[in-house]
């Protein structure tokens, strides 16, 4: 994987080789408009937050970042803390972002030997409500996580298209350089 934990093969600092995006989502004045977050936002989780906190708008904000197209994260940044969901918390044996996540949950890092992992199901850790006054409910995005022979491209652009801004998403991911 790309992006080792440091003491790992891969330094942490280096993360040239780590595919995937960032968007943030806002939702103000009933229109929905994402845009490209920076490829740092992918590397750690006070990123991300960063730049969603610099978000000017009167609705909802939150990021949307698929990592080394291996999981997922939905951070939603609010005064009394950023709500997380992490599409597969094993993935934080090899992704910092991923264990920085868990560590903000409050959630130790699973211990996993690192040659099972093929073999052990992902799972997620975090706040399934997250979307949910968006009008994603709970179960709904339960099922899509439940969805694991899906890239996380794929759950992500589900639940775009469930909120309503799946061509919103999908303009910036095409205008995005590959």
């Amino acid at each position: 994987m790309a992006a080792q934990r440091a003491g790992n093969n891969a330094s942490s600092d280096r993360f040239d080789d780590l595919d995937g995006f960032g968007v943030a989502v806002v939702l103000d004045d009933g229109k929905w408009k994402c845009t490209a977050l920076s490829a740092n936002a992918l590397t750690g989780l006070a990123a991300a937050e960063t730049e969603l906190l610099e978000m000017r708008a009167s609705g909802a904000v939150f990021g949307l970042l698929d990592v080394d197209e291996e999981f997922f994260v939905i951070l939603r940044p609010a005064p009394t803390g950023t709500r997380l969901l992490l599409s597969d918390a094993t993935m934080a044996l090899d992704y910092d972002i991923a264990a920085d996540v868990l560590e903000a949950l409050n959630i130790e890092t699973p211990d996993i030997d690192p040659d099972d992992l093929d073999d052990i199901e992902p799972w997620e850790e975090g706040d399934l409500g997250v979307l949910s006054d968006l009008g994603l409910p709970e179960p709904v995005l339960g099922v899509i996580l439940a969805e694991t022979d899906l890239y996380p491209d794929e759950q992500l652009t589900m639940i775009a298209q469930r909120l309503g801004f799946g061509a919103e998403l999908t303009a910036v991911l095409d205008a995005a350089p590959r």
